[in-house]
């Protein structure tokens, strides 16, 4: 006959009772599993491949080679008084490159991990924010990059001008990482039912880079017909705040970073309430 402790469990799991409850403590207590995860995106990245980490460093660069040649020497676009225009292509690569990162990878969280899913327990959200923080160490490697490629051309007639605003940029890419995260959620728990926003993703996200003023500045569209999309577009502002913080030109618009920042919290809040929702069931639909 059992005994009133053999009753009594040490974790008792039950589904969120608030669709906005991100239970971030049972999360921290699952840090350990999260780094695990970040290892495994690295290992599983470039495993059998032979330089390895370091496509992180010749991607930007081969990225950044054919705009110089297409939008610099072919289209002749501005650059807004960015010299040389290779540290202006790069910077706009570098940023979007984290953006496209997070948001495809997270996309994919439960199609990708299902059979994880179905064999263990751990907070679901862990996996989300071991993609954010995967593609952070990948944006802290290409930014050094930028970093060093504005050293060597202090050295050679373009002098580096530190400025105050560079304290700004963790919270840019802070706000970035919660845009991509909200929105990856959103789509990851579409694609339990719906599949099709995958393939609809990538064509998503490679035209958003061209409706973002990552190869030409957002002053050159402005007087262009299709002006609206680049105005509406959150990344615009994220985009050329980055460039004015860096380089202390471009267009900076309060009003532009504000209506961003509202639109993270509304679409972090959204993806957080979708997320809950469907990880109560999507095992019986993935």
């Amino acid at each position: 006959m059992s005994t009133n402790s053999e009753n009594q469990w040490d974790l008792v799991i039950e589904p969120n009772a608030s669709k906005l409850n991100l239970n971030l403590q049972e999360v921290w207590r699952y840090r350990d599993l999260m780094l695990l995860f970040v290892k495994r995106d690295f290992v599983a990245q470039f495993k059998q491949t032979v330089l390895g980490p370091v496509w992180h460093i010749i991607q930007p660069i081969l990225t950044t080679a054919m705009f110089l040649l297409i939008f610099g020497r072919i289209a002749r676009t501005s650059t807004d008084n960015i010299e040389p225009s290779i540290l202006f292509y790069m910077s706009g690569i570098v940023l979007w490159n984290f953006f496209s990162g997070c948001l495809t990878n997270v996309s994919n969280t439960f199609v990708t991990n299902a059979n994880i899913f179905g064999k263990v327990y751990f907070p679901r959200l862990v996996l989300p924010l071991s993609v954010i923080i995967s593609n952070l160490i990948k944006f802290a490697i290409q930014f050094l990059l930028l970093i060093a490629m504005m050293v060597f051309f202090h050295f050679r007639g373009y002098p580096i001008q530190p400025s105050f605003n560079w304290i700004f940029i963790p919270v840019i890419i802070l706000i970035l990482a919660c845009i991509s995260l909200g929105l990856g959620i959103i789509i990851s728990s579409l694609t339990t039912k719906y599949r099709d926003f995958i393939v609809l993703l990538t064509f998503a996200v490679q035209l958003g880079m061209y409706a973002t003023p990552i190869a030409y500045p957002y002053s050159y569209v402005q007087n262009k017909s299709f002006y609206w999309i680049f105005k509406i577009n959150p990344l615009t502002s994220i985009v050329e705040s980055f460039r004015y913080c860096l380089f202390g030109k471009g267009t900076f618009d309060l009003a532009s970073l504000s209506y961003t920042i509202i639109f993270m919290v509304v679409i972090l809040l959204s993806g957080i309430v979708v997320f809950n929702k469907v990880e109560r069931n999507f095992m019986d639909t993935v």
